[in-house]
């Protein structure tokens, strides 16, 4: 994804605290589809000597030697396949020696895949996974339920800090996504409390229940509008050029530079049209 800051002008962004198990580093590749950056998470118990770190980001060889910093590095966890958040993956498994989990086979690094609904125990820590494809087929997310007071989930791009996550056929689809939320609104809504929001990119959210509904309420918007320009265009979901001429009236006010990414969305949307009617 877009980095607009050359290389020499990166600065060195301080890590934040932002949980009582969780501390966040900012990367240091803001752009138009990354927000001010990507997270990475560095996640252990108080009092634990080793750590596990959440999405290593891009390859930025000072980014990469802060995370390590925070060793020893007993695992690492990838949310996701996108080059912002798993670029730096090898590079980082031979700065610690960490071994590294993600759902797909491909990205994994001396450990076998992550398996939905397994708890990982590391760092004094216990992290349940949770597959949540939609965004890409191979999203994960992580709940960490002994943080305080109610539980924190790690959300990569599945949920994020602002706005809202972009499902880009044919690898994303907004079927699993749509499930995906429900799924997590149940884990939020059955926590006794908030669960937070650890999103790859943005601030952290107060509570995973309420952002599942407005993200699920803005789909159904965003699908509501899409059946009203197909109604209006006597236009074909099949045909290809439907898409350009979607993405001309729902994301009107889309910046050139994201727009490819409009029209992946509109695709998916799409196809959950012609499968769902």
């Amino acid at each position: 994804m877009a980095d607009p800051l050359p290389h020499h002008a990166r600065r060195s962004i301080r890590p934040s605290s932002v949980s009582r198990l969780a501390t966040s580093l900012l990367a240091p590749n803001p752009g138009p589809m990354t927000l001010d950056g990507t997270n990475s998470y560095v996640l252990r118990a108080p009092g634990a000597r080793g750590a596990v770190v959440v999405d290593p980001g891009p390859l930025d060889e000072g980014h990469l030697e802060r995370l390590a910093a925070f060793g020893p590095i007993e695992l690492v966890l990838l949310t996701h396949h996108h080059g912002d958040h798993r670029d730096g993956l090898v590079r980082f498994a031979q700065l610690t020696g960490a071994p590294v989990r993600a759902i797909d086979p491909a990205f994994c690094i001396d450990a076998a895949p992550l398996v939905d609904g397994e708890r990982i125990t590391a760092a004094g820590l216990e992290i349940d996974v949770l597959a949540t494809p939609g965004h890409t087929a191979d999203s994960a997310c992580f709940l960490l339920a002994g943080d305080a007071p109610h539980g924190s989930m790690l959300t990569g791009d599945t949920i994020l800090g602002r706005g809202t996550t972009i499902i880009a056929d044919p690898d994303g689809a907004l079927g699993p996504y749509l499930e995906s939320l429900q799924r997590l609104r149940a884990v939020g809504r059955g926590s006794g409390g908030h669960v937070a929001v650890l999103p790859g990119h943005g601030p952290v959210l107060r509570d995973l229940g309420d952002i599942c509904d407005e993200y699920i309420a803005h789909r159904a918007e965003r699908l509501d509008q899409v059946r009203a320009v197909l109604a209006s265009l006597g236009a074909d979901p099949a045909d290809p050029s439907t898409v350009s001429r979607v993405v001309d009236t729902v994301y009107a006010e889309t910046p050139a530079a994201v727009r490819p990414a409009a029209e992946a969305s509109v695709r998916a949307q799409l196809a959950y049209l012609r499968a769902h009617g």
